[in-house]
């Protein structure tokens, strides 16, 4: 080992590893093979690379966090094993939540329906048919104290997938935690809060994206203070990934949005270290291992050089890329479903390979049904397997010094640079999504697949090779087409009981507070939750002083 690299690494020893390890000692004291071998925390090139190695890919835990942000890793602790599950009525999803925290998830992951994605109660004509299909339907704080209840909100981190209406599920989430006596310090959780994405590849926003910038700008001015345990914002490549973007373009569009988040609320008045510490990152996991290994690699890579040199971060916190991982949707099968299990394992091993800091795994049946508990336990086991048997958290980043790994990381940091410099020089992630230039990107990358895997060239195995003579699946989950009625009927309960004066009040001022674009909404939305205004009635105060995006066709 050069001297340089060895004098490194007793500084990072010394600095680094002794800070955390002092207040999070490692699992064990020794880490071995199957085979009794040990192995060491760390593994570093014996002779300098080409390219500088110190420069690049340094270090576990210190700029440019290429090897992880955290200098044990899962040495230290283990990703949150999260299953992003939501369904039916607030008790059915109340039911599966306690059963996989009984199964050993270590974090909730909550799914919407999507009346509740796009801030309509669930007796709206527009929520007709879709009433808990893809999701819990949740329209006042009452359905949250059911979907909640008998989990103590101080001893499991949540995660929320909602962006629109997110300062709004945030505060009955808040409330709910008051009313079993957590304070609002002591929680833990995210929200995606994305909107950006949401005009690019996803689809549910309401407002048009200047009060949406303002609604987020916002929420992590409250939370700052209020809530400092929260991740404010989950900056979403999942979602343009599924859309049909590769990998380059998933973590490049990923990080200009993030770049648009951070301008937007420095622009504000908001101090950059004071919100970017709680900035995190939610990206897919696909099945070319190595690929999106080095996707994550090249992503922290990114980020944290645009944090340090383009907006000044001082805070070590502020330029670290933490995220969240899903495996990939898109790439799951309505044909032959058990391979898909095998998808899920290869995806759920990329992720770990490359940092992830929470994951969720798929369930081998979700391109035919939401899925039923047999197979949300195999996908949970799947992450139990690689985190206790596989032996690749054993050591940090084990696949760095790999020519292939380290050349295709440097191969998608510079694409990526590429497409965020492009964008920048358009204006920004605003200007880029309202010229279309975004979606277009998108749009012609999934049409290439498409053409790839219709033509042949691209094997989908079960799809257009090796296929066989299937049945019909059976004993798929199915959600009560009445569901609606009975939503419907306890969102009635819920206008009946509470005081209606108050609620009225509550919204009466929301509205007011709208209007002056330099007030934080999250207070007058905390009343209106507490009220129990429903999540339609505060989106339509909202919609009627911010009014509605309408989409611009892009072809």
């Amino acid at each position: 080992m050069p001297e340089s690299i060895k004098n490194r690494k007793k500084e990072w020893e010394r600095t680094t590893l002794k800070k955390v390890l002092e207040r999070f000692p490692e699992q064990r004291e020794i880490f071995t093979t199957g085979s009794d071998k040990e192995v060491d925390r760390i593994y570093l090139p014996e002779e300098e690379l080409k390219g500088d190695y110190l420069e690049k890919i340094g270090f576990p835990g210190e700029y440019p966090y290429t090897r992880g942000v955290q200098p044990t890793m899962y040495r230290g602790r283990l990703w949150t094993m999260r299953q992003y599950a939501g369904f039916g009525t607030a008790e059915e999803s109340n039911s599966r939540y306690k059963y996989l925290l009984n199964q050993g998830q270590t974090g909730l992951s909550i799914a919407f329906d999507l009346p509740t994605q796009i801030g309509y109660d669930s007796d709206d004509p527009v929520s007709a048919g879709e009433v808990g299909k893809v999701g819990v339907a949740i329209d006042s704080l009452k359905d949250m104290e059911i979907l909640f209840d008998g989990i103590p909100l101080d001893k499991v981190s949540t995660s929320m997938t909602i962006n629109a209406p997110a300062a709004v599920l945030l505060a009955m989430y808040i409330v709910v935690a008051e009313k079993q006596g957590v304070s609002r310090d002591k929680i833990r959780g995210t929200i995606q809060n994305d909107i950006l994405k949401e005009y690019i590849a996803r689809g549910t926003y309401i407002f048009p994206p200047a009060p949406s910038m303002r609604l987020i700008n916002n929420i992590f001015e409250f939370c700052s203070t209020e809530v400092p345990k929260w991740n404010t914002i989950s900056i979403s490549g999942y979602h343009i990934r599924e859309a049909g973007s590769t990998a380059v373009q998933e973590i490049a569009f990923t990080i200009a949005d993030g770049i648009e988040y951070v301008r937007n609320a420095i622009g504000v008045g908001l101090d950059v270290d004071h919100f970017a510490g709680r900035l995190s990152f939610f990206f897919n996991a696909h099945n070319d291992l190595l690929e999106e290994v080095a996707k994550y690699r090249a992503a922290r890579r990114i980020w944290a050089k645009v944090m340090k040199e383009n907006f000044s971060a001082k805070k070590e916190k502020s330029m670290m890329m933490r995220f969240h991982t899903q495996t990939a949707g898109s790439s799951l099968t309505a044909q032959q479903p058990d391979n898909n299990v095998i998808r899920v394992t290869i995806q759920t091993l990329a992720a770990v390979l490359g940092g992830t800091q929470s994951l969720h795994t798929n369930s081998k049946d979700e391109a035919l049904a939401l899925p039923t508990e047999d197979s949300v336990r195999v996908a949970l086991r799947t992450q139990q397997i690689v985190a206790h048997e596989s032996g690749v958290t054993n050591t940090v980043d084990p696949l760095a010094g790999s020519y292939y790994l380290e050349q295709l990381t440097d191969d998608i940091e510079k694409e990526a640079w590429d497409y965020i410099n492009r964008i920048e020089k358009m204006g920004g992630m605003v200007q880029a999504i309202e010229a279309g230039y975004v979606q277009k990107e998108i749009q012609d990358s999934a049409y290439r697949y498409q053409k790839a895997v219709e033509s042949g060239d691209r094997v989908v195995v079960g799809v257009n090779k090796f296929t066989v003579e299937e049945k019909e699946p059976a004993g798929l989950l199915k959600v009560d087409p009445a569901l609606g009625k009975i939503q419907a009927k306890k969102l009635q309960d819920v206008r009946n009981t509470r005081d209606n004066r108050k609620t009225s009040d509550t919204l009466q001022a929301l509205g007011e507070a709208a209007k002056d674009t330099k007030t934080n909404l999250m207070p007058f939305i905390m009343e209106a939750v507490r009220s129990y205004a429903t999540l339609g009635e505060i989106s339509n105060v909202l919609r009627k002083e911010f009014g509605e995006y309408r989409e611009s066709i892009v072809l």
